[in-house]
């Protein structure tokens, strides 16, 4: 079966043309030529069929024959907050995976323990665009750029809401999986590698935050992350 490749096009059905780093693949590495069919997403849940009006490097304007939406594979909406790590590829491995098992939003958080600081939400804006083609989806999560975690807990949010750390004596806190909803809004936080604060955790239990874990395993940040987003899909998954 030939492989369908998947265009990301946030401007359709606006802008009936592929963004220009998407042009010069479908024409330079995929050797697209005029009348070919194409897939598209607007990442906002949709899909269009279309056909390819004028095959150039620098620009492809698109003909949409059909529109469809993409079913959204888990019932609710799905928020991870999560520090950066100072390993920089991980995070970028954290967001290409996540966006594969399918969640809706990624903020960063800036904590007391944080060992990054400074986060450049444009590379990991395209790794999440990627992710969402490859794994087509239709719906792309929306990267939020860094926040420092009062900020954060300041911001009104409905919903179910999480704060994961290994502050708590062993055994003491609730499974993460076996509070989280069938559907409905969830937000999650995942500290640094130093952990949240006693203070962080007070803060954000006083915003409404239950805290809880994610098991008897010492998790890396990126990957307590990853597993909070997995358990979260798991639960809300359809059918």
């Amino acid at each position: 079966m030939k492989e369908i490749h998947l265009f990301y096009a946030p401007e359709l059905p606006d802008r009936l043309a592929l963004p220009d780093d998407e042009a010069g693949h479908a024409v330079r590495v995929l050797r697209m030529k005029d009348g070919a069919p194409l897939l598209a997403t607007d990442g906002r849940g949709t899909f269009y069929e279309c056909t390819l009006l004028s095959a150039s490097p620098k620009h492809c304007a698109l003909q949409i024959e059909r529109s469809f939406p993409g079913d959204h594979l888990w019932q609710g909406h799905i928020h991870l907050a999560v520090a950066p790590t100072k390993n920089m590829d991980r995070i970028e491995w954290l967001a290409e995976k996540a966006t594969e098992i399918g969640f809706d939003e990624l903020t960063f958080l800036l904590c007391k323990n944080s060992e990054r600081k400074v986060i450049k939400t444009e590379r990991v804006e395209k790794i999440v665009v990627s992710a969402t083609k490859q794994s087509h989806k239709a719906h792309k999560p929306e990267v939020h750029e860094l926040t420092r975690i009062a900020d954060f807990l300041r911001q009104p949010r409905t919903g179910n809401k999480y704060i994961a750390h290994c502050l708590a004596e062993e055994g003491t806190l609730p499974f993460l999986f076996h509070l989280l909803p069938a559907d409905g809004e969830v937000t999650m936080l995942i500290g640094p590698e130093g952990d949240f604060t006693p203070e962080e955790v007070a803060m954000a239990e006083a915003a409404g935050y239950q805290s809880v874990s994610l098991g008897r395993s010492r998790l890396r940040t990126e990957t307590a992350a990853l597993v909070a987003v997995q358990l979260a899909n798991l639960k809300q998954q359809k059918g």
